[in-house]
C-alpha cells in the first residue's frame, strides 16, 4: 500500500548524442527547443518533472537548459539508464514513477494524469500500468507508472544490458513473476500515427505541426482528429521503422 500523499515525479531521459538524429531535443521549432514543447505538455499533468541526462560533456547542453528552466536535473551512466531513474527516484524520495522520453514533444499530460489517477485507485505498488505495451496511442503518447518498490527491484536484479539501457524490460517483462499489469487502450485504435522524434522526417512533421497547426496548443484527442483528416501529414514519416529494443 501507498501513503495517503505518495511522492509522484515524472522523470524524462535524454541525450544528445542519438544515433539517428543527434541533438533532436534541442532542435528549434518556432523559436523554441523540441524540449520546451516536451516539458509544457508535461506540466498539464501537474505533476513535478525531473531530467535524468547522461554524465557526458556532451549532454551539458542539457544540463545548461535544465539549469535555465529550473527543472531539477539527474546526472550518470549513458548506458545504464536504469541507474539514473534509480539514482534521481532516490535523490527526490519518490514513492511513484512516471516515465517517459524526451523525444515525444506532443506527448498528452492529461492522459498521463488520468493513468496516474487510475494507478493510485489500485493501491497496490505491484501494478505496472502503460498505454505502451499494448498499443492504440500514437507512437509519441508513451509514458510508464510504476512505483518505487517494482524500480527498487529492478535495479537490484536486473542484469541483461538491455534491461539497464532501457529501464524497465524487467519490470513489464515480469520477470519476478509478481508484476500485475494495466493497460489503458484507445478505442479506435491510431497506432499507426507517429508523434516521436527518432528521424528528420518525424522532425518535418512535428514542426509542420506546431508551425503550421498551432498543435503544441491542441489536446490529445484534437491532435488525433487533426491527423486523421490529413492524411498527407500522417504520410511524411510513415515509412519510419521504430527502432528495436
Amino acid at each position: 500500500m501507498f501513503s495517503s500523499s505518495p511522492r509522484i515525479g515524472v522523470i524524462s531521459q535524454a541525450r544528445m548524442t542519438s544515433t539517428r538524429l543527434p541533438g533532436k531535443v534541442l532542435l528549434p521549432v518556432a523559436g523554441q527547443p523540441l524540449l520546451h514543447y516536451h516539458l509544457a505538455r508535461l506540466q498539464q499533468s501537474e505533476l513535478p518533472l525531473y531530467l535524468a541526462i547522461t554524465s557526458n560533456a556532451t549532454d551539458n547542453p542539457l544540463a545548461d537548459f535544465a539549469a535555465a528552466t529550473y527543472l531539477p536535473c539527474t546526472r550518470g551512466d549513458e548506458h545504464d539508464v536504469l541507474a539514473r531513474y534509480h539514482q534521481c527516484a532516490a535523490e527526490h524520495e519518490l514513492d511513484l514513477i512516471v516515465r517517459v522520453t524526451s523525444d515525444c514533444p506532443l506527448l498528452d499530460g492529461q492522459l498521463i494524469a488520468e493513468g496516474v489517477r487510475t494507478y493510485l485507485r489500485q493501491a497496490d505498488p505491484r501494478l505496472y500500468l502503460s498505454n505502451a505495451l499494448e498499443r492504440t496511442f500514437p507512437r509519441g503518447f508513451d509514458f510508464e507508472v510504476f512505483s518505487r518498490e517494482l524500480l527498487d527491484e529492478a535495479f537490484s536484479h536486473a542484469k541483461l544490458p538491455s534491461d539497464r539501457e532501457h529501464v524497465t524490460p524487467y519490470i513489464h517483462q515480469n520477470r519476478s513473476g509478481r508484476v500485475r499489469f494495466q493497460h489503458i487502450t484507445r478505442t479506435p485504435d491510431r497506432s499507426q500515427y507517429r508523434l516521436t522524434v527518432d528521424t528528420a522526417d518525424d522532425f518535418t512533421l512535428i514542426r509542420t505541426l506546431i508551425e503550421d497547426f498551432g498543435a503544441a496548443e491542441l489536446s490529445g484527442d484534437e491532435l488525433i482528429a487533426l491527423l486523421d483528416v490529413h492524411p498527407e501529414l500522417v504520410a511524411i514519416n510513415q515509412h519510419v521503422e521504430q527502432k528495436k529494443l
